[in-house]
């Protein structure tokens, strides 16, 4: 007697849940080099602080939960929280930010909620938007770039910007408006003026200084990661595709009332970041491939609009977390096709009608 064997549909994943977290953490470096030498070794500083504290507040909990910890640590998802959301903050951030925020991510944002898998929020955004909101003064300090300081004068050195960190030492002269910020607070020089007179673009290429390199960095690593198919296409190219269609068709031409080009947009503040590192998060955001596109095209509308008429220049944490919000509702109009069916299934049609 003959036996036909018939196989599952498999859908082969790029490796274990560590490797995946190594490898978006490893593609984070470019992003990383970029901020350490325009603005010094605050970010660096910042990412390593970030991500003890988040595995400590993480093996913490397991611990009160009775949960193995080397087992859930080495998913390297608490580490990576902690990576972003050290690249998110401000350089020389003082420690206690960096555990106010990182206590916030993991124990508030992930482990209330029971553990990677069930989060409906980002984490890293969740500790970015409570220090965003709860400490307004120190989360706008953002540091000077080298090619802004006065003559003589050079970035902080690693001891200087420990002593910041953990001493609480002032930053008061090493620091600056971000492009985005510029932008926001203008309202009396044309666009062309406007990079002609304020440093930040006068010693910049395209979009700020420092800033365009930073986001051209957590470019080149995004692509890295579609390249490895850790996540696909659809959330971060629609989201910048979004975002660049909301600059064009409100750019006024360089008025002193412009929301700035699409190429400001992109490279400013935490663009890339945002669209390749956390859009594409698989816990928070859409699950098929169309809803995917429906939410980074949503937050790529957000972005702009709170950038321009809202009251935070830069705006990709609050944007991702609305958009968290809706997620589950964008899923259940965007059903993906159930294998051996033609097409996928209507959220409004019933079960046995499927």
């Amino acid at each position: 007697m003959a036996f036909m064997k018939i196989s599952s549909p498999h859908a082969h994943r790029p490796g274990t849940t560590g490797s995946v977290m190594q490898t978006v953490i490893i593609s984070t470096v470019p992003g990383l080099i970029a901020l350490s030498y325009f603005f010094g070794p605050g970010s660096l500083i910042n990412v390593l602080t970030a991500g003890c504290m988040c595995m400590a507040f993480e093996a913490a909990v397991l611990k009160m939960r009775g949960r193995p910890i080397a087992f859930y640590l080495q998913d390297y998802s608490a580490l990576l929280t902690g990576v972003l959301l050290g690249l998110a903050l401000p350089p020389y951030c003082p420690w206690w930010i960096i555990a106010v925020g990182s206590l916030s991510a993991i124990v508030l944002a992930k482990q209330l909620y029971g553990g990677l898998g069930y989060n409906p929020f980002n984490p890293a955004m969740v500790g970015y938007v409570i220090l965003l909101i709860s400490f307004p003064v120190e989360m706008t300090q953002w540091a000077m770039p080298r090619t802004m300081l006065p003559e003589g004068q050079s970035l902080m050195g690693p001891l200087s910007a420990m002593s910041a960190v953990w001493a609480g030492a002032p930053i008061d002269a090493f620091t600056a408006a971000t492009p985005l910020d510029v932008f926001k607070q203008n309202n009396s020089l044309l666009v062309e003026h406007l990079y002609d007179t304020q440093a930040v673009f006068s010693t910049a290429r395209w979009a700020g200084a420092g800033w365009e390199w930073a986001n051209m960095g957590f470019l080149f690593g995004g692509c890295y990661l579609l390249y490895r198919k850790i996540f696909t296409w659809h959330a971060p190219v629609s989201m910048l595709l979004a975002l660049s269609f909301m600059a064009a068709i409100f750019n006024d031409g360089g008025s002193s009332h412009s929301g700035g080009s699409p190429l400001f947009h992109l490279l400013s503040g935490a663009t890339m970041l945002g669209a390749f590192f956390i859009v594409t998060d698989p816990v928070t955001s859409a699950t098929s491939n169309k809803g995917r596109m429906i939410y980074g095209a949503s937050v790529g509308v957000l972005v702009y609009l709170i950038r321009t008429w809202g009251n935070y220049p830069d705006a990709v944490a609050f944007a991702v977390l609305l958009l968290n919000f809706a997620a589950p509702f964008i899923d259940y109009y965007t059903l993906p096709r159930t294998y051996g069916h033609d097409k996928p299934r209507r959220a409004t049609e019933k079960e046995e009608d499927a």
